[in-house]
């Protein structure tokens, strides 16, 4: 059986943090560790954390991705399952992706949707197919396959320690799920399934402020990864790996 860790970071979200490891604890599949990271918080999070059972990580640096990285860093298993403090997973959320990176190779993520919770009928419909429907849909085409979404993937952690000094982890203002993904190797490959389902809070719609911070750290993130690297090369690299891989193959059939 695979070890997995799971990672949540967390900036005073003491109450959304508890829903999570409450979740957490009834899985059919028990978590090997729970690594929450605090980042700064001036309520009850840390304190939550350990009440819930998990290992607390401190992380001064504020940013989603300073705090994700760090908590990446501590993690000492082979599988990183991550969530968000206001994720709550379906009771059989690990077992799902154990069962899912079993049928992978070791090079493989799996990532699934997210149904909010919280505000009205109407605003939980646009988060679920605009917000997040639309974040698949335009950057699995800007990448060439689904990105990760933060509050619900896992992966393997030797994806993580490979690209751990590609990503712009030091910056507060980009979102961590949209840099990790772009900056996967052409090897590397991210699977998207239903059946990993989490439950997240509507919060990101409680303003047209929050909404369009969030919206200009995928500006930033991207401005970032395109100066870096451009979509269209980065593409062509991924299907180079692939055609060399395929050759690889016909090659050894023929011998």
């Amino acid at each position: 059986m695979a070890f997995i860790s799971v990672v949540i970071p967390a900036f005073n979200d003491a109450e959304m943090l508890r829903s999570c490891l409450a979740a957490l604890a009834t899985q059919t599949r028990e978590a090997d560790e729970v690594i929450v990271v605090d980042n700064g918080s001036t309520d009850d999070t840390a304190q939550v954390a350990i009440d819930g059972g998990a290992r607390l990580v401190l992380e001064p640096r504020r940013g989603i991705f300073s705090a994700t990285a760090a908590g990446f860093d501590a993690v000492t298993g082979d599988i990183v399952a991550r969530l968000d403090a206001d994720s709550r997973p379906a009771p059989d959320w690990l077992e799902c992706v154990e069962r899912l990176l079993h049928d992978q190779d070791g090079l493989t993520a799996v990532t699934g949707p997210g149904e909010f919770y919280g505000a009205n009928a109407v605003v939980r419909w646009l988060g679920r197919v605009i917000y997040i429907g639309g974040f698949f849909w335009f950057i699995g085409i800007v990448l060439g396959h689904p990105p990760l979404f933060g509050s619900n993937f896992a992966m393997p952690i030797e994806m993580w320690r490979r690209v751990r000094g590609t990503v712009n982890s030091d910056v507060r203002t980009v979102h961590d799920d949209l840099d990790l993904s772009y900056h996967l190797q052409p090897d590397m490959d991210v699977v998207y399934d239903e059946s990993l389902h989490v439950e997240i809070s509507a919060r990101p719609f409680a303003s047209f402020a929050s909404i369009g911070r969030r919206l200009a750290w995928a500006y930033t993130t991207l401005s970032l990864d395109f100066r870096e690297i451009s979509p269209g090369e980065r593409r062509r690299q991924r299907r180079e790996w692939a055609k060399a891989q395929l050759d690889a193959t016909t090659d050894g059939l023929v011998v």
